[in-house]
């Protein structure tokens, strides 16, 4: 396919909308790939991405090798969702930070939002469909309330969320980030892109190897994800979308309680930076919220989140 430098500007604007979404914990970069029009060329260039391409680059040269994965289609996409998702995850860390209520009332009104987008999706109501959301949201209840069986900061642990997350890319209504949150992971990747671009511009030679080294752990898991699971999720998508829909709503629906705004700290633990941050928390009604519960705005906020992908899935339907 021929496209010319504004082709290429259009889809690295799409890749900024795509990284803003990874991003935000209930919006899904597949979903913005999906609206934009581009999701089909994204899989097939990734299902592309084999050892092939070395031997294509031996026999034919670098330029036919190139052009057999769409090198500038992926070059100019991802180049996008990296400017974007650098740019945004200071800002994030920032809320999470000094505005933790407001930010995850804004969240959760994303996923409420989504869980009703994808569910509509569901063009079979029948005793299997009821069944795999029932299951699945109990199961993915169970996984908000359990102890994490590992410290995000470990190196294997790292590596699995990668390797998890990475559904993101494949299925539209998946967000990694969000992904990333029920792991426990969500904060210590923020933190990771932020030290990588401090440790960078400070020329500080120690945060920036550690953020590199968390950052390579999660983009290799991602890597490996991409391939184990591209070819599974896209087939049960094109042959058996009507129970992944299921099960993907019910994990959701669980997940929920996982970014309710107000929690109680039931355990701590330090982390790398010896910083004392939440362990184990439990969701509890904002009028026994210590502090300021800040309910007013944080409905506000709710309902701009909900609004989003509402607006998201009016534009997908105009496409």
């Amino acid at each position: 396919m021929q496209r010319s430098l504004k082709d290429y500007l259009v889809i690295t604007f799409k890749g900024l909308a795509m990284g803003a979404a990874d991003v935000i914990p209930g919006v899904s970069g597949g979903t913005i790939a999906f609206i934009s029009g581009i999701y089909e060329e994204l899989i097939q260039s990734i299902d592309n991405l084999n050892f092939r391409v070395i031997q294509t680059w031996k026999k034919l040269g670098f330029k036919t090798a190139w052009g057999s994965i769409n090198g500038n289609f992926l070059l100019a996409l991802f180049s996008g969702i990296a400017i974007s998702i650098l740019s945004l995850a200071k800002l994030i860390k920032w809320l999470l930070t000094n505005e933790p209520v407001l930010l995850w009332s804004f969240f959760f009104g994303l996923v409420l939002s989504s869980i009703i987008f994808i569910a509509k999706q569901i063009k079979s109501w029948n005793a299997v469909t009821f069944i795999a959301i029932i299951l699945t949201t109990l199961l993915s209840y169970w996984i908000t309330l359990a102890e994490p069986f590992s410290s995000p900061d470990s190196s294997l642990y790292l590596l699995f969320c990668g390797f998890i997350a990475i559904i993101a890319m494949i299925l539209p209504g998946v967000s990694g980030a969000f992904i990333l949150l029920i792991l426990g992971a969500y904060q210590v990747a923020i933190d990771t892109i932020n030290n990588l671009v401090e440790g960078l511009l400070k020329g500080d030679f120690d945060v920036f190897k550690n953020a590199f080294i968390n950052f390579l752990l999660l983009a290799i898991g991602a890597m490996v994800g991409l391939k184990v699971f591209s070819k599974l999720l896209n087939w049960m998508f094109q042959n058996k979308k009507n129970l992944t829909l299921a099960i993907l709503t019910g994990f959701m629906v669980g997940s929920l309680n996982k970014i309710w705004p107000w929690k109680q700290t039931l355990t701590w633990r330090v982390n790398s930076h010896d910083e004392k941050v939440p362990f184990l928390e439990k969701s509890i009604s904002p009028f026994s919220f210590e502090g300021d519960n800040q309910l007013v705005l944080a409905l506000v906020l709710m309902v701009l989140g909900f609004l989003t992908i509402f607006i998201l899935e009016r534009l997908g339907s105009k496409k």
